[in-house]
């Protein structure tokens, strides 16, 4: 049986939130050995840490020797340095599985003393693919909050009026950071906050993952991308809408059509056993039958034209985690994951249309765990 360790906090490390649900600060050891959880438990931590696994094997940062090696001159560095040291000597680890984020210092150390590690992405990205009930249920309120978030957002569009160019709210003109703020108190107040840098962007505001700042247009679409963090679980959200506040061109109409067709698309595919690049395959061939260029033909004259990103991503522990969906996706989907797929058309005079939904992978195709409609007019 293979063993795995991992170094690091349940806050920064998903690997680590995933093989103990419980939210720790501070950096410690954790080992998987014949099967059996280990951890190097804190005295301050080591009943929360029972309680979240109670068949853990708990070593003791005091049984450790701790005290001692407070007494003996070394530096706070030095001394963690130690204590994983003699917490993988008490785990009786020779030979493991790392996650590639272990830091340097803690790795370098561990070899020095006689240990085999083994980075490898896979299989530690593999362990948390199929999420647990606790890590769906916190999928799900996320997700309940970006909802809300976006429903707060639509409703300030709605009261919105085009202005020339621009969009006004009660005479005063309407801009990226006042949505995203009534978006972002939206989601805080179902108890996933949003990040700060949540999409409210247009062709004005520019493309990718700029945020957007400033004036917001009238008859152009208007892309926001919201991905909040259920604070119990640690699990995240994604979903992505586009609103248009005035006249809606033939032209924007013409890309919506072929976004929707293209996320459906996706959406019938899904299925255990379907890889990422064969997703994101189905939708570049919607928008390439349509003259549109994608990241499987290359750019155009202007690198941002048509579909040049791939279809999505897992979602879980992190916004952005395996399993790949595009050109990278060699792997098969599974069920038990859960991903985010967003196909979306560029074009320059207009900007972006764009749809996310999030998704459950099941034994025989997948759950939509999205519940908001697509809709350009808020």
């Amino acid at each position: 049986m293979t063993d795995f360790l991992f170094y690091g906090d349940t806050e920064r490390s998903a690997a680590m939130r995933h093989e103990l649900p419980v939210s720790i600060g501070d950096p410690f050891l954790l080992g998987i050995v014949d099967g059996r959880t280990h951890v190097m438990a804190s005295p301050l931590e080591r009943t929360r840490i029972g309680a979240a696994a109670p068949d853990a094997v708990l070593h003791d940062i005091a049984g450790l020797g701790f005290g001692e090696l407070l007494e003996s001159g070394m530096s706070f560095n030095e001394l963690d340095l130690e204590l994983a040291s003699r917490a993988a000597a008490a785990m009786g680890m020779t030979e493991a599985m790392v996650d590639p984020e272990m830091p340097v210092a803690v790795a370098d150390r561990l070899r020095s003393d006689g240990l085999v590690l083994h980075p490898d992405h896979e299989a530690i990205a593999a362990r948390r693919r199929v999420k647990s009930a606790a890590e769906l249920a916190g999928i799900r309120r996320a997700q309940a909050a970006a909802e809300a978030g976006m429903s707060a957002a639509a409703a300030v569009l709605r009261q919105a009026v085009p202005d020339g160019e621009r969009l006004t709210l009660e005479a005063e003109v309407l801009t990226a950071e006042s949505v995203r703020a009534v978006l972002r108190g939206a989601c805080q107040r179902r108890g996933a906050p949003a990040s700060p840098d949540v999409i409210v962007a247009s062709v004005w505001q520019g493309y990718g993952h700029e945020a957007g700042s400033g004036p917001l247009p009238a008859n152009l679409p208007i892309a926001i991308d919201v991905w909040p963090r259920d604070e119990p679980s640690g699990c995240w959200a994604d979903m992505t809408r586009t609103f248009v506040v005035g006249e809606i061109a033939d032209t924007v109409r013409a890309q919506e059509i072929l976004v929707r067709e293209a996320l459906e698309r996706a959406r019938q595919a899904v299925r255990p056993g379907v890889t990422g690049r064969e997703l994101h395959a189905l939708v570049c061939e919607v928008f390439e039958s349509a003259g549109h260029r994608t990241q499987r033909t290359g750019p155009g004259e202007d690198p941002n034209e048509g579909f040049q990103f791939g279809l999505g991503h897992g979602v879980g522990l992190t916004v952005h985690e395996d399993p790949a969906l595009g050109q990278t996706g060699h792997g098969k989907l599974v069920a038990g994951d859960v991903i985010a797929i967003e196909p979306g058309l560029w074009q320059r005079d207009i900007g972006e249309v764009r749809f996310e939904d999030l998704l459950l992978v099941t034994e025989d195709g997948c759950e939509t765990l999205t519940a908001y409609p697509y809709e350009l007019t808020p």
